[in-house]
């Protein structure tokens, strides 16, 4: 007999880009999070090739659900549902993991729900600090998306008041440490060579931040313009013989990148009279940026959310999370020809079965 007192236990399965993540929720309590990566495969060649992602995935999927289901001593037949990523990402990586999910859903006669990728890096912070507030803003920052979400409800409203132009944050870093000579992926090591530079040293500009720019995209993002300028100052010192210095090249990039994404979600704090913040996403283990938001959140009185680092990259837990959240919710399951968006609008946490 199934105790009504039991939150249902939710299957989550994470597979857009390189990450094979696989975790098992039960309400807000986290019982296991298995994640198989391929980023070393990757790493020979400077970016992430697709079908190899695709082909990782494959080979990872049913391993790290075995791995999981041990970890949380249950089987397959304790599942209530499944929660899968259904987009944005990699057609191919997405493929591998929603086909899984569909098949256990129908192997198991339990619902599944399509939830969306980016919308889970937000609320895998409720496994870690509890339920949410009423409202809250939401900074989701990562290798291919910055976006910015005002959020009444994880699981049927949120609406993205704005996002990046073109190159994300997490990609402006990659390509900044590719033009510094650092190994791929270049963000890790873009943070650690800041922190021995000047972030004064350079004035580097700040996209869409002043005039008319502001006004007309008060929050949204772009970050190719900056990378573009750092690109400009190396090409002219190497030209020049000019000394320079690495570390404040890297520490002043890292300030004009940090110094954007806080002061533009803060004013978006304010307009729309959010007091809580939550920053996700991969790039949220940025050293700078967790600085600097906690330092101008406490200035502002916003409580800042942020998950621990192991949370940041892409993960199962989150998809697991947002699908608990969903089940909560009570919306109808995602039909089982549910099919993948790459580029899934982020103003739709979960794939609703077409109205009758």
């Amino acid at each position: 007999m199934v105790d009504p007192s039991v939150p249902p236990l939710v299957l989550g399965i994470e597979s857009t880009c390189d990450e094979t993540g696989v975790a098992l929720v039960r309400g807000r309590e986290l019982l296991a999070d298995v994640t198989a990566s391929s980023m070393d495969e990757h790493a020979r060649y400077g970016g992430i090739v697709p079908e190899v992602a695709s082909r990782a995935h494959l080979e990872a999927l049913l391993p790290s659900l075995e791995a999981a289901l041990a970890s949380a001593e249950v089987t397959l037949a304790d599942v209530d549902a499944i929660a899968v990523a259904s987009g944005p990402g990699l057609v191919g990586s997405l493929t591998v993991g929603t086909a899984g999910a569909k098949a256990l859903a129908l192997g198991l006669g339990v619902p599944l729900y399509g939830v969306n990728h980016v919308v889970g890096h937000a609320a895998v912070d409720e496994l870690v600090h509890g339920p949410f507030p009423e409202r809250f803003l939401a900074l989701v920052v990562s290798g291919g998306h910055s976006s910015l979400l005002l959020v009444r409800d994880i699981a049927t409203d949120v609406v993205e008041l704005g996002q990046t132009l073109d190159d994300a944050a997490g990609e402006a870093f990659d390509k900044v440490g590719r033009l510094l000579g650092l190994p791929y992926p270049g963000g890790p090591h873009v943070d650690r060579l800041a922190r021995e530079g000047d972030p004064t040293a350079i004035p580097f500009p700040r996209g869409l931040s002043k005039g008319r720019e502001l006004l007309r995209h008060p929050y949204d993002f772009s970050f190719s313009g900056l990378k573009t300028s750092v690109a400009r100052y190396l090409e002219a010192r190497e030209a020049s013989g000019e000394p320079f210095s690495r570390a404040d090249v890297a520490a002043s990039f890292s300030e004009a990148v940090a110094d954007v994404l806080v002061t533009k979600t803060l004013r978006a704090c304010e307009e729309h009279g959010a007091d809580t913040l939550v920053v996700g996403g991969g790039f949220s283990a940025n050293s700078r940026l967790r600085e600097l938001a906690a330092e101008r959140c406490a200035q502002a009185g916003v409580e800042l959310r942020i998950p621990p680092i192991r949370y940041c990259t892409d993960n199962g837990a989150m998809i697991a999370a947002l699908g608990s959240a969903v089940v909560r919710a009570g919306l109808p399951s995602s039909p089982l020809d549910l099919a993948v968006d790459s580029q899934m609008s982020l103003s739709v946490p979960v794939v609703l079965p077409p109205a009758e």
